[in-house]
């Protein structure tokens, strides 16, 4: 066999290749992070050995610089093992006691690892959907984070312009709040209003739910304010407004080819009940191939949900807590995933209930469920059935 460390960085990459021997073939080189130096790493490989079945290419997840190299490898029939950062650094700690680390030490501790026996499974090629599906949803979840900072924002300038308002409305993130906002970014400003041009821009946005009466109720709150009247915040609340606005037409747009790819593929996910398009995309976007998993017990601990365990001598730990590493989109959309299953299905309902009546804190008990929502999940993609609910 032959064994190819490859550390990856912005501009180049260091690699080394040794065999099964422990014989170094090339030591250390670099190469540029261009098609000509993937060319270079590729006629290294080729000139010592001529069966790429024999070749076992290594390199550390980090994130979109690895993505080019690693897609070139594929093409060219040497799928890379795409290898977790914490096995490396745990590795380079257990071979030596002193504290370096550099390019050329993490490329041949890569491939000494890939040389030490340990199963490790080179990537999968995901279907064109899962990718495409899994770089959308990634974007979608960020652009929500974002939006759900500057809604902060907003509340924080709200409560210095005009408090009393979050009296008023069960939430100010409504159309017709946020309008009449931009138009009269303080308290002050509203209580000058024209009283019919702010009850029909309410009325208006707020598709007739926000009648005169309401109109009255906010222009009084607003000559009884306490609110500063302060320029400068009025514009940040205005600018922020309109960047909630912008960021609500993105979202809205990644919704729609989001639902497109979920049509197109099929997915026996949305089938259980509480589980719409957006969270049944994330979880089968960051899943992938389900056949990397040989059972639910894998899948579980890929998305970081699976109890830790420390054992030592007659000592057991009996406070297992979750291991959080894996998929963070994965364990945010399985969690929420859980939450919304319970409310819909019967038998999750009362498998919550069970778990609550045993003494478990509400969120260790929705752990549980969450368990239980990976078996079932595994059970159907595996099949491609149909959820039954058994209530």
């Amino acid at each position: 066999m032959i064994y190819v460390g490859i550390d990856v960085a912005k501009d180049k990459h260091d690699c080394f290749i040794m065999d099964s021997d422990g014989t170094v073939l090339f030591d250390v080189f670099t190469i540029s992070n261009t098609r000509t130096g993937f060319v270079e790493l590729l006629d290294c490989i080729k000139s010592v050995t001529r069966s790429s079945e024999n070749v076992t290419i290594g390199l550390e997840a980090t994130g979109h610089f690895s993505y080019n190299i690693q897609s070139f490898l594929t093409d060219n029939n040497m799928p890379p093992v795409v290898i977790n950062p914490l096995y490396t650094n745990q590795f380079r700690k257990a071979t030596s006691l002193r504290r370096t680390k550099t390019d050329r030490i993490d490329a041949r501790n890569i491939a000494f690892l890939l040389s030490s026996g340990f199963d490790f499974k080179p990537c999968r090629c995901e279907s064109y959907h899962i990718s495409e599906l899994k770089s959308l949803t990634r974007y979608r979840f960020e652009k929500a984070q974002e939006r759900g900072r500057l809604k902060v924002s907003v509340t924080r300038l709200v409560t210095i312009l005009f408090p009393e308002l979050l009296h008023c409305v069960y939430s100010i993130h409504s159309t017709a709040i946020y309008q009449m906002l931009l138009n009269y970014p303080s308290a002050k400003l509203i209580a000058e209003a024209h009283l019919t041009r702010l009850s029909s821009l309410l009325n208006k946005y707020s598709l007739n739910h926000f009648k005169k009466d309401f109109a009255i109720h906010v222009r009084a709150e607003a000559r009884q304010s306490i609110g500063l009247d302060l320029r400068a915040k009025s514009i940040e609340l205005q600018h922020t407004i309109k960047l909630i606005q912008e960021y609500d037409r993105e979202i809205n747009e990644l919704d729609e080819l989001i639902k497109d790819y979920m049509n197109q593929l099929h997915s026996p996910i949305t089938t259980i009940p509480g589980i719409g398009t957006n969270l049944g995309s994330i979880i089968l976007a960051e899943i992938g191939d389900i056949n990397r998993f040989e059972n639910a017990d894998k899948l579980l601990a890929f998305s970081g949900m699976s109890p830790s365990t420390y054992q030592s001598g007659t000592y057991e730990s009996n406070n297992a807590r979750m291991e959080k590493r894996g998929s963070k989109y994965l364990r945010y959309a399985l969690f929420n995933a859980a939450r919304y299953v319970c409310q819909w299905d019967p038998t999750f309902a009362a498998y919550l209930e069970k778990k609550q009546c045993e003494g478990k804190h509400y969120y260790v008990a929705l752990s549980h469920v969450v368990k239980k929502l990976v078996r079932v999940i595994f059970h159907l993609l595996k099949t491609n059935q149909e959820y039954i609910s058994r209530a």
